[in-house]
Formats: C-alpha cells, structure tokens, sequence
C-alpha cells in the first residue's frame, strides 16, 4: 500500500511552476509545468491535479500540451463570470487561461489564451493567439486578475520581463486586447532574471480600513539561500500603478558577484529557505482567506536530483500556506500558515531543562508536525538533530536571534549544490516554530508564521531525533510530536496486511 504525501507531486515525469491556481465550483484546481515525456525540464506543458479540500489531491490528465512550435509556460487562470472574453455563454460562463507562448526555437515568448466550460478538464487554445506580444524574448508569467477600484473595474495582468528586472502591467475589458498601464522595477534583489510575479491586497491585522498590496517576484539566482528566491514588497495599487510603501532606492546590482548578505537582509523575503520558488495565489477566493502554493526545489539542483517514486519523477509542491498580513517586531510582514492535514498527537512534553552533557531524545514518524517552544540560556544555543546522531539528514541551530538549518551534513549523493546552510532571523532568546517533516523536506514556520524556511533534504535514516544544548542550559517550554491521522491509519492497515 502507498503511504499518502503531504505534498503534492505528480505520478512520474517532471514538475516545476505551480499554474492556473483557482478554486472554481467548490474544488481546488492546481495545473502545473509538466513534462508529459520524461524527468527532464522540456516539452512543458500544463499537468492538472483538483482537491476539495487542498489536502487530498487527485491527478488528472494533462490539460494543455506543447505544440511542434510552442511550449506551454506558467500562467494564471481565472473564472470569466460574465463572459466577458466571449469565449464561452452567459448560461456557461467559461475559465479563461492565460499563459506563456514560449517558441520551441527560443528567442521569442508572448502571452496566449486558452478556455474551458467543462470546469477545466478540457480546453480550447484560442485562435488568435498571441494576445499580447512585446517583441521580447523574456516576457513571461501572466497572473491575471480583476480589479474594481478607484479606476473601475477590469482585468489587470502582472507580468515580467524577466532579464530587464520589471514587473509590467497591462489592462483589458475582454483578455484579448491589452492595454499598457505601468511598470515596477528594477528594484531590491536584482542578481536573477525576474519570473512568476503576483499582486494581490491584504488588510494589516484584519483592518478593512487598512489594506495593503503585496507584490510577488520570485528570482533566479540571486536568493536569500543562494540560487532560486522569492522577495516581496508591501505597497499601494490604484488600478494603474504599484507604489511601495518603502521608498528605498534599488539595491546595486553587482556583475561580478552576489549583492551582499546584509543588503538581501535588509529585504522581505518570503521564504529563506532553498526550496521555495515560484509561489502564486489561488484566483476564486476571498481576499481574507488568500492561499499560495510553490514549487519545492532549486534551479541549482533541481535537473540533476535523484528521481523518486517507482515510475521515475523529479518534483514536488510545498505546503498551500494561508496568507495575511501582521504588525510584527515594528514592520508590517506577511505571515504564513499553513494548510496542512490532521494530525494525530504521538508525544508531549513541557518544563523540562536540556544539559549539554544530556540530549533530550525523541522519536517523530517520517510525516510529522513538531511544535517547539525552546528558551536560550546565556550563552547558549541549541541543535536539533533529524535522525541518528553519527548521519542526521540535517541539524537545525537556534542561536540568540537566529534559526539555521544545516543539511550539507546529509548531503553524501546528492548534488553538491544541495549542501548547504540557511540561515533565517527569529526573535531573540530561543525559538517558537512548527516544523512540518515529510520525506524529504522540512518546512518550519517561526514566529507566528512571519518567518519561514523550506528546505529539501536528505531521507532520515531513523525517526530519532536529539535536542542538544550547546554552551549552557535551553529550556524546553513545550515540544509536540504528531503525524497526519491519514498516515497513521494507512501504517496501520499496512501492519494488519
């Protein structure tokens, strides 16, 4: 029997990009670049995969597929309720794609429509494709919306040009004529061509009377971890124009090196992890219940990774993470919850004092959720070690104001891009953070949920873990082991065959 994941990842093949995110007639429908042919990056077309409940996910054939003269890239895709686009009735009102035209030859990428009226299983490519072309070679990533505002109402597009570091706007009543209205960038973290840019508004603690946009922009390479990144910036949008909130010129762009550590510090980053990329919304929601999914690698690594799975496939999705926005530490940030399966409680305990000569050791099934609530002594740090002692597949470090994860110790056949240390900013005097554990993967989300890191790593060779404290006393105020209730029962199952 199969254990189910808690991430999604096709049956075999390779997947990149999340796409076309929308919850349309109560489902969740998540399409993504897939390759229909093999575990390499090419032919990419759009796989598809819908849930109910953004948990229990099923796969579905492939929606829209490369041509002998295009490949499918990453877009968006959005509910035309009035058919406005004409591409479906007012009795049927179709779902309008929207996505990059990327010519197989290179050198060439416009933006392109496609439809669907039967709820996205099947879709029609638009006969006057493109829809918009700038005569570029690196215009790409649509994320279509619509805007009713102090300017009107009508579909906004946010996409990039890539090499140029700009995200550009354009404006349209139907998805087929598209207007220039603006353009944002080059600006903050500028190593990397710019790519899968989103826009969207949130209200600061719940105040409807204090909404903020947040812009998107994931980047390659030039990250916070090293290679693939993804930044964000808080600001207004008046239906023509993104201001940020923050005035602050655009970092330099260094040609012969990385911008410096405290330059991209100075930045809002998503994620300081590795392994989270290419993150979008999901189109068909309230603005208050606003969820994001990305893709769970690294450009530095992602081709050459062993395959996984008994059909060979590279490839996986994070955890959807529910977004908001919160006054934290004198700044506004976004918090990150995510949207993660029941659990079942395995272990628990509270008040105890961990000695540098005594490890606090305990065992976590290879699917688990660990809260971890640890005070520094002074002097102190601790280390949590994820597996057997003499080969964990990472130690993680809590240090006065800051929570590092080291997997380059686990790192033996694995690229060596993959090891690697990343090291992400917490409040200071110890750590309050919910890891989620899955095979291969680590996503700890600190502080609330203002400061995330998602890193891919190696497979625990055992389910042990040891809290070690180093130079002095930690105290561990609580720490919770649970796994997911469905892998609890499908082990279960497993030991009753």
């Amino acid at each position: 029997m199969t254990r189910p994941r808690m991430h999604f990842a096709s049956a075999r093949n390779w997947l990149n990009d999340p796409n076309g995110l929308i919850r349309h007639d109560g489902r969740y429908h998540l399409f993504f670049q897939y390759n229909p042919h093999g575990i390499e990056h090419g032919n990419m077309s759009w796989g598809h995969a819908s849930s109910p409940d953004l948990v229990h996910w099923e796969e579905l054939p492939v929606a829209i597929r490369f041509t002998d003269t295009h490949e499918i890239f990453s877009g968006s895709v959005v509910f035309d309720e009035h058919d406005t686009s004409g591409l479906g009735t007012a009795e049927t009102p179709p779902l309008v794609a929207m996505f990059t035209l990327a010519d197989r030859q290179g050198g060439h990428q416009a933006q392109g429509l496609a439809s669907s009226v039967d709820g996205g299983n099947t879709w029609r490519m638009h006969d006057g494709n493109p829809v918009l072309d700038r005569g570029s070679a690196d215009f790409r990533d649509p994320k279509v919306f619509r805007y009713a505002g102090v300017a009107g109402e009508y579909w906004v597009m946010v996409a990039v040009e890539a090499v140029e570091r700009r995200v550009v706007l354009y404006r349209s009543d139907d998805l087929h004529t598209w207007e220039f209205l603006s353009d944002y960038g080059p600006r903050g973290a500028v190593e990397g061509v710019w790519e899968c840019p989103d826009l969207f508004p949130l209200a600061v603690d719940g105040d409807q009377d204090d909404v903020r946009w947040v812009l998107i922009i994931s980047l390659n390479p030039g990250g916070i971890a090293g290679g693939s990144g993804t930044q964000y910036v808080i600001g207004s949008f008046d239906g023509v124009r993104f201001l940020p909130d923050d005035p602050a010129p655009a970092l330099r762009r260094v040609d012969a090196g990385e911008q410096g550590r405290a330059e991209l510090e100075a930045l809002d980053w998503l994620d300081y992890g590795r392994d989270c990329y290419a993150g979008v919304t999901f189109a068909g929601l309230p603005d208050e219940d606003r969820i994001l999914i990305a893709w769970m690698n690294n450009w530095d690594y992602a081709g050459v990774m062993p395959p996984t799975g008994e059909d060979p496939q590279r490839g996986a999705m994070t955890l959807p993470r529910r977004l908001s926005l919160v006054r934290e530490r004198g700044r506004i940030r976004l918090r990150q919850e995510p949207v993660a399966p029941e659990v079942a409680p395995v272990a628990a305990l509270a008040g105890v004092e961990v000695l540098p000569a005594a490890p606090l050791v305990f065992d976590a099934p290879e699917q688990a959720r660990i809260g971890l609530r640890l005070r520094l002594g002074e002097g102190a740090s601790a280390e949590l070690r994820l597996g057997q002692d003499g080969a964990p597949a990472a130690v993680l470090h809590v240090r006065d104001g800051e929570l590092a994860a080291d997997r380059g110790i686990g790192a033996t056949g694995l690229p060596e891009a993959f090891g690697s240390i990343e090291r992400m900013p917490v409040r200071a005097g110890g750590a309050d953070a919910v890891l989620w554990l899955d095979e291969g993967s680590i996503e700890i989300f600190a502080d609330g949920g203002t400061a995330v890191l998602t890193d891919r790593l190696a497979f625990r060779r055992s389910a042990r873990i040891a809290l070690h404290a180093v130079g002095g006393s930690v105290r561990v105020d609580e720490l919770t082991v649970a796994t997911p209730a469905r892998a609890l029962a499908a082990a279960g199952e497993a030991e009753r065959a």
